[in-house]
Order: structure tokens, then C-alpha cells, then sequence
């Protein structure tokens, strides 16, 4: 998950919980006999939530409730997607490594991550590094993002990082394949002023 992704998923679950949590509360206050708000939708204890001139108003309309049952139904959907999605884990924690000798260790991701970036930021010319891991521990797949110095080679520094830094990973790891998607961009300086 992008880190952009990431703030606007945690700001609106934020959100979402908060109204949950102020509304549940005040549901639960006015049941316990508080007083009822001048704003509140019900008056007092025994208020129901939907009275018979509510429920009854649009039965001789046919298109009505089921209208509101799928409109429901895609809210509910939509939710489950979004509970799937925030907690599908996409990096693995950790990385199965083969020692060779029929036993195996494992490794922790953010460590290959930690090692990986700082071999790959260390690369001439290369400004910042940024990696993260994703699939499975027997399987790991590497997303990298360089930021260049302008007057390098994007070939070269493309080159310098699977000879390097990957096989290095690969080889470190026992892994006979470690695929990699590389992203790179070049720094942009600001023109200064020369008096």
C-alpha cells in the first residue's frame, strides 16, 4: 500500500470510527434514559426508530424497498471489500532462507528491506532508496525506487543495482529467483540565482 494510501485509509477509518463510536454512544445514553438532545431524531427512551407512518409511507410504491435493501446490500459489500483489503497483509514478515543442509531459517522482511535499500542508496549516484517487499516467505518479490543524480545513467544504475544489490539479496537469502520491479526517478534540483 502506498503511503498516500495509507494516511487517507487511516484518517477515514478514523473518521468512520469516531461517528460509530459518538453515535452508538448517544444511542446507548438516551436508552439509559439521559436526556435526549433538542437535535436528536427521538424523543425519549421509548422512541422507536421507524413509526408506522414512516414505515408505511412509501408501500404503495414498489420500487422502494428494494431500492433501499440493494443500496444496503453494495454499502455492506463495499465494506467487506474495504475490511479484506486493510487487513490482507501484502509484505511478508518474514523470508524462508535455505541454509543448504535440509534445515532452513527465516528472515525478517523489514531487515531484507533495511539491507537491501542501504546496499542500493550507497550506488553511485543514486540519491535515495527506497524497497519493500511483497508475496509470500518462500517467494518474495522486491519493489524498488531509486531517486538518480542527474548526470547518471538510468541503464547503468539499473545495471549496478541487479548485479549488486539483488544478487546480493538473492544470493544471501538461497533463493533461486528474487523478481524486482525498479522505479526510477531523477532528482530535481532548483534553478538558484548566481550573483
Amino acid at each position: 500500500m502506498r503511503p498516500v494510501n495509507r494516511i487517507v485509509n487511516r484518517v477515514l477509518l478514523g473518521i468512520t470510527g469516531l461517528l460509530l463510536v459518538a453515535l452508538g454512544g448517544a444511542v446507548l445514553a438516551v436508552g439509559l434514559g439521559a436526556p435526549a438532545p433538542s437535535w436528536w431524531l427521538h424523543h425519549g427512551r421509548h422512541d422507536v426508530l421507524l413509526s408506522d407512518a414512516e414505515r408505511t409511507r412509501w408501500r404503495d410504491t414498489g420500487w422502494w424497498w428494494p431500492v433501499v435493501i440493494a443500496a444496503l446490500a453494495v454499502l455492506v459489500l463495499l465494506l467487506l471489500w474495504w475490511l479484506v483489503a486493510v487487513l490482507r497483509r501484502r509484505r511478508p514478515a518474514e523470508v524462508f532462507v535455505d541454509t543448504g543442509d535440509g534445515d532452513g531459517a527465516v528472515l525478517r522482511g523489514r531487515a531484507l528491506e533495511a539491507v537491501l535499500a542501504e546496499e542500493a542508496g550507497g550506488l553511485d549516484g543514486v540519491d535515495q532508496a527506497h524497497v519493500r517487499l511483497t508475496g509470500r516467505r518462500g517467494a518474495p518479490r522486491t519493489h524498488v525506487r531509486l531517486r538518480l543524480e542527474p548526470h547518471v545513467d538510468p541503464g547503468t544504475a539499473l545495471k549496478t543495482l541487479t548485479t549488486g544489490a539483488l544478487t546480493h539479496a538473492r544470493e544471501a537469502a538461497g533463493l533461486a529467483t528474487l523478481p524486482a520491479e525498479v522505479r526510477l526517478r531523477a532528482v530535481k534540483h532548483r534553478a538558484e540565482r548566481v550573483s
